[in-house]
C-alpha cells in the first residue's frame, strides 16, 4: 500500500530524516489490488458510498407497501441483500478491491438480486443500480479492465429482466441505462483517486532520489574539490618539513604556499556549496603545472585549437584536476605531459607520465576520483581510456563531443 504524504512535511525531509516508506506487503493474488484501504482522503470511502445506494429506494417501497408479495419471503431476501452488499462495500474499502472475502460477499449479493427481480414487483429493478455500484467498489481494475466487463452484462441483463417482468421499451432502456451508470461512475471515480495515489507516490520517489542524486553530485565535486588540494597541500607540507632545517626562509615560503592553497581551497568549497561546478581548464592547468613542479615533476602542457565551449571547459578541467592528482599520488613519475587538442566537433584531452602507471578506472581498487570521472564523462556522451602508454608509463585519454549544452 502507498505510503500517505505526512501532512506539511516534503519528502525530502523524510529522506534527510532517515525515514522511508514502509515496503509493500507481497500480494496473495495475481491481478493488482487497487488498495483504497487506509486512503479515505483519496475517495468516497464506505460512508462517503453507502448514501449512493438509495438509488434502490422503490425495492424497499414495494416491500413496505405490501406489493412484493408474499412480504415475508421479499422483506427477508432484501434484508439479506442489502446486508450482503454493505458487508462487501465495507471489506472492499477496508482491506483492498479484489479482496477474497468482498467478491463472495458480492457474488451472494448478486444471486439474491436476480432472485428478488425475477420473482417480485417491478421495484425490484432499482436493485440492480445498486448491484452495479457495488461492482463498480469491489472489482478491482487489473490487466483487463474487470469492472467494466462485469457492469456491461449485468446491465444489459437488468434491461433484459425488466422487459419480461412487463416493463415498457423505455423503462427497460432506463433500467438499462441507468445500472451501466451506476457501476461506471464509481468504478471510474475509484480508478482515478487510484491514479492519483500513485502519482502521488511518484513523486515522492523522485524527490528521495533527486536528494540523493544532490547528494552523490556533492559528495563528487568535494572529493574533486579536496582530494587534488590537500594532496599539494600535504606535499608542499613535506618539502616546507624538509626544508625547515637548512633554509628557514625557503620553508616559511613553502608554509605561505600552503596557507594561500588553503584558503583557495576554502573557497572553492564556497563556491561548490553555491552550486559552482569547476574553475575550468586554463585555471586547472595553471593549478596543475604549479602542483607537479612541486611534487618534482617536470610538467609539459601543449594545447592547440579554439576554445572549448563553457560546459566542456568545465569537464575537461575537471578531468586535468583528477588526472594531475593521481600522477603525484600514484605514479611516482618524474615528467608529466598534459596535451588538450580541439578536433572538429571533439575535443581531446590526454594526462601522460612515465612513471610505474595506475588502476583503471573500471579496477574496483581505484578511488571515488577517477568513478566520477567515469560518470562525468559518460554523462556528456564522452570517451574515456586509461591504461599503459607505450613505452611506459601511464595515460589518461578523454574525447569529449562539443555540443551547446553538456549535461
Amino acid at each position: 500500500m502507498n505510503r500517505r504524504m505526512k501532512a506539511g512535511r516534503d519528502p525530502a525531509e523524510d529522506e534527510a530524516a532517515g525515514e522511508s516508506p514502509a515496503p509493500d506487503s507481497p500480494g496473495t493474488t495475481t491481478e493488482p489490488r487497487t488498495e483504497i484501504a487506509d486512503q479515505v482522503d483519496d475517495g468516497p470511502g464506505p460512508f462517503g458510498t453507502y448514501p449512493w445506494l438509495l438509488i434502490g429506494y422503490n425495492a424497499f417501497d414495494d416491500v413496505i407497501s405490501g406489493r412484493a408479495r408474499p412480504v415475508w419471503a421479499s422483506g427477508p431476501l432484501l434484508a439479506v441483500y442489502a446486508g450482503l452488499l454493505v458487508v462487501a462495500i465495507w471489506y472492499a474499502y477496508r482491506r483492498g478491491q479484489g479482496d477474497r472475502l468482498a467478491v463472495v460477499l458480492l457474488a451472494a449479493a448478486g444471486v439474491d438480486a436476480f432472485v428478488l427481480v425475477g420473482w417480485f414487483a417491478h421495484g425490484m429493478n432499482a436493485l440492480m443500480q445498486t448491484l452495479a455500484l457495488g461492482c463498480g467498489v469491489v472489482i478491482p481494475w487489473g490487466r483487463r479492465p474487470w469492472p467494466a466487463m462485469v457492469i456491461a452484462p449485468l446491465s444489459v441483463a437488468a434491461g433484459v429482466l425488466a422487459w419480461i417482468r412487463g416493463a415498457s421499451a423505455g423503462d427497460a432502456i432506463g433500467s438499462w441505462y441507468g445500472t451501466l451508470i451506476s457501476g461506471f461512475i464509481i468504478a471510474f471515480l475509484l480508478r482515478l483517486f487510484a491514479a492519483i495515489r500513485e502519482l502521488r507516490a511518484t513523486r515522492e520517489e523522485l524527490a528521495r532520489t533527486a536528494v540523493s542524486e544532490e547528494r552523490l553530485r556533492f559528495a563528487r565535486d568535494l572529493h574533486d574539490l579536496l582530494g587534488h588540494t590537500l594532496s599539494v597541500m600535504v606535499v608542499k607540507a613535506q618539502a616546507a618539513r624538509k626544508l625547515a632545517p637548512r633554509d628557514a626562509e625557503l620553508a616559511a615560503s613553502q608554509a605561505a604556499d600552503i596557507e594561500e592553497i588553503g584558503r583557495d581551497a576554502l573557497r572553492q568549497v564556497r563556491l561548490a556549496v553555491s552550486g559552482y561546478r569547476g574553475r575550468g581548464l586554463s585555471a586547472e592547468i595553471d593549478g596543475a603545472r604549479t602542483a607537479l613542479r612541486d611534487a618534482g615533476i617536470t610538467a609539459t602542457v601543449r594545447q592547440e585549437g579554439t576554445p572549448l565551449p563553457e560546459e566542456a571547459d568545465a569537464l575537461l578541467g575537471w578531468a586535468v584536476r583528477e588526472g594531475v592528482t593521481n600522477v603525484i599520488r600514484h605514479s611516482g613519475a618524474e615528467t608529466c605531459e598534459i596535451s588538450v587538442v580541439r578536433q572538429g566537433h571533439a575535443a581531446v584531452l590526454s594526462v601522460r607520465d612515465d612513471g610505474r602507471g595506475a588502476p583503471a578506472p573500471s579496477d574496483t581498487s581505484q578511488g571515488n576520483g577517477l568513478r566520477g570521472l567515469v560518470e562525468r564523462i559518460s554523462g556528456a556522451e564522452g570517451r574515456l581510456e586509461a591504461g599503459p602508454a607505450d613505452g611506459g608509463g601511464y595515460r589518461l585519454t578523454i574525447t569529449l563531443p562539443l555540443k551547446e549544452s553538456i549535461s
